[in-house]
Order: structure tokens, then sequence, then C-alpha cells
């Protein structure tokens, strides 16, 4: 359409009153979401009682319960349909006083668009006209086109605290039927506090995105953690529905350039803004950001575009074969099943793409939060197969690729330490994992999370290090199967040929105080590899330990042995022994190198073939 004058834009502002005498009974009608939500035109709505506002149907993608009361809702003027059954729709819901559309966000354009959601009117809220006569739809893009392309009834709400923000945003103010002045400031949303067990929830999920990878933020105190624990990382990129002060913040600390996306490069793409007066400034004019409609942002195949996608998602409940149960209720923000799966699919598109489910051990009422089974609970997302990984506080447990018996013994080393032995128990009584198993329940608050290393080799062969778990059972299994006949003569002193689950378990279960074990892994967290391991085990006066050494003969002789020697010592020297005890064989001439540096005193007695040291810290 053509521009119009400041005048003839004047000549469409309207009274709130004036404005609604234009609906007539029966209509339904699209509200905007959010900060987005025309806030003075729907309680001119709400509290009038005109004759033609009867049978009502309001439509909004997510209700936040803000202008349209839910007690309006409760008389036979209005319904309102959302598309999304969390925040305080929930309980409106399930008291049948809200109707919800279950509908992939990604579809809902086309269900508007093809005509089986029928919209009369839009009432959309947008920013002041600019010079050349254009309004921007601001914080929340949604459907907003969709809807406007289906119905010449829109209204516009101007507000001058909507930023103008770029993207598919700028609309002509000649589109709109009427405008109404906004007296109103928009639907602000606080800064969530932070405690900390999401703060240290938080470090661990950064701990597993890397460099270049392309996330999607959400709000809640888990993101609220998270951006401080990003600001480190390297070329970010961000395609997610929402941008909030958190995310705000992690883009302006330079950690996100959008410089690896292969869709909108160098932007931050979003559909809404969700945030603080301060998050509203920051947006306006601001080029770094791109709105777009959820048909764009919720697209699998879109998402799928960006190499190394990684949704982070929170969660409720993960059982022990990993099926989850998100969240309901208030703060449950595109995190129920039909929300999160547009996310789920994309980052199995794409390229390096990975999934984190992150929750904490427990619950507000101290229940354990890894449960035998999520069947009795709502907003089960049944994709077990395709579960990557899963964080508490209390660690990573990988799950892609893993056995049931795997995954449930890698989940309940990051549940509660005090709920560990019941779900053992649980695990043991539905065959879920070896009825031998050994549990060590005194060492489950003694895991030594300080010990975690991430170091660069020759060759540039990055080696992350932490302690020894019961879980790392066949991670070690392979690495012994990998070992030359020389090898394991070196290590054993004897021709071992097997090493079964009845051997391997008594090796992995350690009590991190009379043992210590030290492995070093290749690979990003959940696809990494043992290449190596280290321990030393106390003799009965806890003066000294007997040591010893087992490296991957293909990342032999870069330096991870002598790494792993220095950090027994430090760690033997913490624990207040005196030094080391070691059996060597004479032709093991690379492992008495080792031996003999770090400035310890070596002492050496050779019988039968074998060098007896002891070592004397110094």
């Amino acid at each position: 359409m053509s521009r119009l004058s400041p005048q003839k834009i004047q000549d469409l502002i309207v009274t709130p009153e004036e404005a609604i005498e234009c609906i007539e009974p029966g209509m339904s009608i699209f509200i905007g979401t959010g900060v987005a939500e025309p806030r003075t035109l729907v309680k001119h709505l709400m509290d009038s009682h005109e004759p033609n506002l009867q049978d009502l149907e309001l439509i909004q993608i997510i209700s936040f319960g803000d202008a349209i009361s839910i007690k309006e809702l409760s008389s036979q003027k209005f319904r309102l349909k959302t598309f999304f059954s969390g925040w305080t729709a929930d309980e409106a819901i399930s008291s049948g006083r809200v109707d919800y559309i279950p509908s992939r966000y990604s579809e809902i354009s086309n269900l508007i668009e093809s005509g089986l959601i029928q919209i009369n009117a839009a009432f959309i809220q947008v920013s002041p006209p600019n010079e050349a006569g254009y309004c921007s739809l601001g914080v929340a893009v949604d459907v907003a086109r969709q809807v406007m392309d289906k119905t010449s009834l829109v209204i516009g709400e101007i507000n001058p605290h909507i930023p103008q923000t770029f993207g598919d945003t700028f609309i002509p103010a000649s589109d709109f039927a009427y405008l109404v002045e906004s007296k109103d400031e928009p639907f602000y949303f606080v800064r969530w506090p932070v405690d900390p067990v999401f703060d240290t929830i938080a470090e661990k999920v950064a701990s597993v995105i890397e460099d270049g990878s392309c996330i999607v933020y959400s709000i809640g105190p888990l993101f609220e953690a998270l951006s401080k624990h990003l600001v480190d990382k390297k070329d970010l990129g961000i395609h997610s529905p929402f941008i909030t002060d958190a995310l705000m913040d992690l883009i302006k600390s330079g950690a996100v350039t959008n410089r690896k996306k292969r869709l909108y490069r160098g932007k931050s793409v979003v559909s809404y803004a969700l945030g603080t007066p301060e998050l509203m400034s920051w947006l306006d004019a601001n080029p770094l950001v791109e709105f777009q409609a959820i048909n764009e942002v919720f697209s699998p195949v879109q998402i799928g575009k960006n190499p190394m996608f990684t949704a982070i998602i929170h969660s409720r409940k993960v059982d022990l074969h990993g099926n989850v149960a998100l969240h309901v209720g208030k703060g449950n923000v595109a995190t129920g099943p039909v929300e999160v799966i547009d996310f789920f699919n994309g980052a199995e598109l794409s390229r390096g793409g990975r999934s984190i489910f992150a929750l904490s051990s427990r619950n507000l009422k101290g229940q354990s939060n890894i449960v035998l089974s999520v069947d009795p609970y709502p907003n089960k997302l049944s994709v077990k197969e395709s579960v990557d990984l899963v964080v508490t506080e209390y660690g990573v447990a990988s799950l892609k690729g893993r056995t049931v018996r795997e995954r449930a013994q890698a989940l309940i080393e990051i549940a509660h330490p005090e709920d560990r032995a019941e779900l053992i128990r649980q695990a043991k009584s539905q065959k879920i994992i070896y009825q031998d198993q050994i549990f060590l329940e005194d060492t489950t608050h003694l895991y030594p999370e300080h010990v975690a290393t991430r170091e660069t080799f020759k060759n540039n062969t990055v080696v992350r290090f932490r302690a020894i778990k019961p879980s790392d059972e066949e991670g070690m299994r392979r690495l012994f199967y990998r070992f030359s006949d020389t090898a394991v003569y070196y290590r054993y002193f004897t021709p071992v040929t097997s090493m079964p689950h009845s051997k391997m378990q008594s090796y992995v279960n350690t009590d991190y105080s009379n043992t210590m074990s030290i492995v070093g892994l290749v690979g990003d967290v959940g696809k990494g590899r043992i290449v190596a391991e280290a321990r030393f085990v106390m003799n009965k006066e806890r003066t000294f330990a007997d040591v010893a050494f087992v490296v991957d003969e293909e990342f032999q002789n870069i330096g991870i042995a002598s790494y792993l020697y220095k950090r027994l010592i430090d760690l033997a020297k913490e624990a207040g022994l005196r030094g080391f005890t070691a059996d060597v064989l004479s032709s093991n001439r690379e492992m008495m190198k080792v031996f003999g540096k770090f400035g310890c005193d070596v002492k050496s007695r050779m019988e039968d073939g074998v060098y007896s040291l002891t070592i004397l810290f110094t």
C-alpha cells in the first residue's frame, strides 16, 4: 500500500471504545503475545458491557494471564484458545475455561493460512510509525503476518515503549483499519532469581557447549544463570524463540557472533522478547537481533541448517531408561512436548547437533527427579532413543548409543547422593542393571569433582581428565581390549586375556579415599573414549600408595603419562602421603623415565627382572 501522510495516520487513530464498536458477536479475535499483548485494547474489551461483545473467541499463541482475565473467561462473553499449555494457562485449561489447540509451533502459520483456524479480527501492538509511515511489530512477530493477510479488520495499538526491531517486523500504517494509542506499559518480565543449585547446573551445561554452537534460549533460573557461564565461549550463534535479559547479557559479552551459522548469519534470530525495560531499550533499532515468524524460528528444517545446533531443555523428571517429563504450570515457556519437539528435531538434523536435558537432582519437596519411570507424570517426551545428554548439579550423563543398563548407571551417578541407593535397588528389582552390581554407598558424597581438568598435548591432542566412575566400566573394557600383549604384560605382569564384568566393575568402583583413579578421555563429552587411566592405592598405614598407569598405545609418547603422574603426586600430597611404591618390568624403560621426573627421590631394587620402586616426595 502507499505511504500515508502524518495527517492520514492521525485520521486512523480512534479511542479504544470506538475501535471495539466494530466487533460483532461470534468473532474470532487474534491477540498479540507477552510483551506484545495490546493491553489497553484487551482491557477495554474485558471491561466493556456493550451488547456486541458476546460469544467472542480470543486466540493467543501463549497466554500469560495478564490483560486477558481468567475470571472474565468464566462468563459467556469470551472463550480463549491458546496453542501453549504452560504458564498460567495450564490451570485454566485443566478446569475447562481455556481451549488448548495441540499443534507443532512450526505448523501454526499453516493452520491460519489454510483457514483451519479462522480469524475475523486482530489486535496487534506496534511501535509508533517512523518517518516513512511504517510501524514495527516490535517484540513479537509470531504469526502476525499470516493473521493480517487473513482479515481486513486489524486494529493496531501504538505503544511508545515498544522498540522498533529489525527482521520481518515493519508494517505500513495503511494496513490497519484503526489505530489506538496505548495507555499502558507493556507486560514486562522481571529477571529470575538464581539459587546455587541452578548456578551449578548451568555451569555443567556450559561445559558441554562447544565453541561455534548455535543455541536456543528460554526463561527461568537455568537460563538466567547460563549466560554468565557462556561468556568465555567463542562464536556462539542464537536461533531461539525468545530473547531475554540474560541472553542480552550474553550477546553483549562478545561470545555471540553468529558467524558459524548458515541461516541468518551474523544475526541472533528470535520470535519474541520477554524481559525488562532495559531489554526493550537495547533492542530498539539494534541490528544484531532479527525477529522472524514462528514458522521460520520453530521449523526443524530451518533449525537444522545451522551446524552444531544445541537444544537446551529445562526438564522436570528423567527415568532410568532416558524418558523425560517436562515442566507444567507457571514459568513453563517453550518446554512442553509440543514446543520442544521442533527444536529437538532440529538438533537431530543439524550437523553436530545436540540436545541437553537439564534438571536439579531433587525437587522442592526433596524428592528425586531421577526416577524409575516417568509414566505417572504429565508432559512426557517419549524420544528416549534420541536423548543425548542429561545434566544435574552432580554431573553429565551421556545416553546416546548406550544400553539401558549403561544409561541407568550414568543417570544414577548424577542423581542426588542420598537417592542413589534406592535407585540402585529399584533398577535391580526391574532387571535394568546387573544383580551383582557393586554400589559403594559410603562414597556417594566423596566424588572428587576438583580432579577434572582439560589439557592439550603434542599434536594438539586435547584430553579431558576426571575421576573414574562406575559407568566407565564399558569404556575401560574397550581400553583393555585395545592393548597389545606387551602392554597388558607391562600393566599386569601376567598374560591376562579377558576382562569380564566381574573383574572390571570391581576396578571402576573406587572409594576415592584409599583409592584414587583418574581417567583420560578424548572427544567431546558424550562422544569421548577412555585412552588412559592412572591410580594409586594406599597401604594400610596410609603413608605410601602403590601407583600404576596405562595409556592407549595410540596416545603414548605425547606426555599423558607424565601429566597423570604429576597429577597423582599432587593428590597424594594433599592426602598426606609420603610417597609411592611401584613395580616396573626392567624392559619398560618408558615408564622408568616417567617415574624419574618431578624431582622425587627414587629408590629401586631389582628382583627377577622387576624393579621395585620407592618414590619419596620432596
